[in-house]
Order: structure tokens, then sequence, then C-alpha cells
């Protein structure tokens, strides 16, 4: 009976063991980044609070100026305290092993060598006008036709997300040459030429003559949007970066592809606070006159918009660039945010709860909450229109403000700067 009692127990330290090497695999898999940025000339330690190492391969390790004595045959191996120094003359990528207790492998992670950088950092409340490439289709509907029959020409021929370039051949840009062509073509079956998820095809549709007349395919349709955000950063060439998170339409929930768009100067004139599972709004006013135009839009993407200003803005000039911080640098603590809520461009204190390099985190890598008695007063922590602003610190810029708790205003999410600099 013993002896039976003894292996039972052996049976179950062997399945904890698994257990315990299977979770400590899978979360080192989210402890540890994928790509790390390195500034050459400059020292590194590579310390994720976790037992790992690293090790390259003799013909990978040229990026590392110092390690040439550890070398064992044609490896060498990082431990955490090792202090790296990154050589001058290396600009390529160097793949390294990480390693559980120096033994299991747990990923690669690509290192890649980037020059030393410093922006602006922005802060101040932007107008952000864009113009979709082609019509986006947001919908399909009934039309009443002119026999006062119902129909719904575009069901299961156009799908919400759809952008609408051409009619019979013709391009089009805007609604109203979408309504003038489906007019000209009259009750004939027309040809959508159609972008749906990067592909092209060819939806054909039958216009419906309404009650109130015209002809119409039931689809409702946008070519623009705006709306108002915080930038993040302006380099010495004018270039910046804004939101820290893509432009998405409202109503299909999907990253906007645009042709088109322009910055402009706002004014913040509203704040709403916000409240546990009620996000807070800057309410702003957007100047479209010319003086008021900043620069113009070129991208949007999952890490927010940029583009080049024509000068920089006048509340800016007297901001200086500070060093770029990498998101091995960044660490759980004191921090600020800035950004312009009453025409003072101000820095807020919070606290960097987190630092998270899971490659699934979608924008979500810094977890902070404020702590800054000001800010909360005035606004309940973070909220709409303060996506962009950036954050600060140990004297660099090393993120942005992505999004905010829904159910705690007071916590808020950001992103790494790196990944919107390298977008």
């Amino acid at each position: 009976m013993l002896i039976k009692v003894q292996r039972a127990i052996q049976k179950m330290a062997k399945f904890g063991m698994f257990l315990l090497i299977f979770f400590s695999y899978y979360t080192l898999q989210n402890e540890i980044p994928s790509k790390i940025n390195v500034v050459a000339g400059k020292t590194e330690q590579f310390d994720f609070k976790v037992p790992v190492t690293f090790s390259a391969k003799s013909d990978e390790a040229e990026v590392f100026d110092n390690l040439a004595p550890k070398m064992q045959g044609d490896e060498v191996t990082i431990h955490t305290n090792d202090v790296c120094k990154i050589s001058n003359t290396c600009d390529e990528s160097t793949t390294m092993v990480c390693k559980l207790f120096g033994v299991l492998p747990i990923k690669e992670v690509s290192l890649q060598v980037v020059p030393e950088q410093s922006v602006v950092p922005g802060g101040e409340p932007i107008g952000i006008y864009v113009q979709t490439d082609g019509v986006l289709a947001i919908g399909t509907g009934n039309v009443t036709g002119f026999d006062g029959v119902k129909k719904e020409p575009a069901a299961s021929l156009i799908k919400s997300g759809d952008y609408i370039c051409a009619v019979n051949g013709e391009e089009i840009e805007t609604k109203e040459q979408l309504v003038e062509k489906v007019n000209q073509y009259g009750a004939d079956k027309i040809d959508l030429y159609v972008r749906r998820n990067e592909e092209y095809i060819d939806v054909f549709v039958t216009p419906v003559l309404a009650k109130e007349g015209g002809y119409k395919l039931g689809i409702w349709v946008r070519d623009d949007l705006a709306g108002i955000g915080t930038m993040t950063y302006v380099s010495d060439d004018l270039s910046y970066a804004a939101l820290g998170h893509g432009v998405n339409d409202a109503d299909t929930s999907s990253l906007l592809e645009m042709k088109d768009g322009s910055l402009y100067q706002t004014t913040i004139v509203d704040i709403v606070k916000g409240e546990n599972g009620t996000p807070g709004e800057l309410t702003g006013v957007i100047n479209y006159r010319k003086e008021y135009y900043l620069g113009s839009v070129t991208s949007n993407s999952e890490v927010g918009i940029a583009g080049k200003l024509d000068a920089l803005p006048v509340s800016m000039q007297e901001n200086k660039s500070i060093p770029v911080g990498l998101k091995q640098e960044i660490q759980p603590g004191d921090a600020e945010i800035i950004c312009n809520l009453n025409g003072e461009r101000k820095a807020y204190t919070i606290l960097i709860n987190e630092v998270n390099y899971s490659d699934t985190r979608d924008k979500r890598e810094i977890v902070f909450t404020v702590t800054d008695e000001e800010l909360l007063s005035a606004t309940g922590g973070i909220v709409q229109g303060m996506s962009g602003a950036p954050i600060i610190q140990n004297g660099k810029i090393i993120g942005a403000v992505t999004h905010v708790y829904i159910n705690d205003p007071t916590k808020g999410y950001g992103i790494f700067i790196e990944e919107m600099l390298n977008d």
C-alpha cells in the first residue's frame, strides 16, 4: 500500500513539473518581445526579470563589440546581468534564441540596430479630416419604389466595409458622383467596381426608381470623416505621428482606407468627464480656414496617422526635442503624459503598472493609472480625444496614450513609441 502511495505521489510530482514547464513556456512567450531595437554604440542589458538567457551564433554576434571573449565554440551566451556594447559598424538584424534557465528554447528574438533618435513631443489637440479611397459602403437598406413596393436592390451584393471605386468603368471619388452616375444610367443594371478586403470585384446592381424621385441603390455610404485627437511627436523634418491607433469607421469598425487627409488646429471647448462604464470625451472645434491648416495626413494605420507639417505649430515652437526611449527601457513606476486641455500644454503624472511585450496586446503594451489630481479633477482620467498624448519617462518619450479602461477611466493603455516610429 505504501509503495502505491509513493508511486502516486511521484506521478503527481512529474505531472506538476510538466504543468510548471508548460505554463512557464507559455508565459515567457509573452514576457519576452519578439523584436528588440538597440542603438548603435550604446550599451544594453537584456533583463526582462525572468530566468532566461539569450544566445547567438558567432556569425550573428558581430553586433556585440565586447562579447568575443565569451564565445564558446560557435555560440555566445548572454545573461541578464551582462552589459553588451552594441557595435557602431553593424546595421543589420541579428537573431537570438531565448532559453529558459539557459536550456529550454522559448522563442527566437530579432535584434535590430537602429540609429539614436530624438523628437519633439506633442500633446497638442489636432483636428483630423480624411477622405476615403473610394466611397465606403456602411450598410444596405430598403428603397420604397415609385410603385409603393419596398425593395432592397443591393442586399447580399454589397457588404459593409466595401469601397465603391467606379460605376460602369468610370472612376468615382465622392458620394455625390455615385448618385450622379446612378441617375445617369437609370433603371439599367450597373457595374459597381468594388474593393473588398484588398481585392477588386465587379458587383452588378439594378437601381430602383424611388417614390420621391431619382434612382437609388439602397446603399448607405460615406466618403469622408472628421474628428479630434492629440499630436504625439514631430521630427526634425516636420514629419509627425498622432493618435497611437488607427482612424476607424464608426459604423463598420474597420480601419478607414484613406485617399487624402488634412490636419488642422483645433480648440477644446468642453470636457465630458469619464465615469465607470462610460468613457468621457474632449469636444473640440475644427477650423477649416486656410490659416489653421497644419499639414497633410498621408497614412492611416493600426498605430495611428502620420504625415508632414507645413510648419511647427506656434504652441510647440518652444518645445525641445527629447530622446526616444526603447521598450526595454520602460519600467513600472512614475511617468508623465502631456496634453493640452485648456489652452496650456502641461505634463500630468501617471503610474506605469505593467509593460507587456506580447505580440497580441493590440496597442495596449503600456498599462498605467492617472495619479495627477488636477487631471483627475478635470477629466476623471483618460477620455476620448486624448489618444496620441505622449508618455514620458526619465526624460525620454516612450509611448503614446491609445485607450481608456471603460470600467475605470483613471486607467489607460499606451503603445510603444518605437511602434509609431517604425510604421
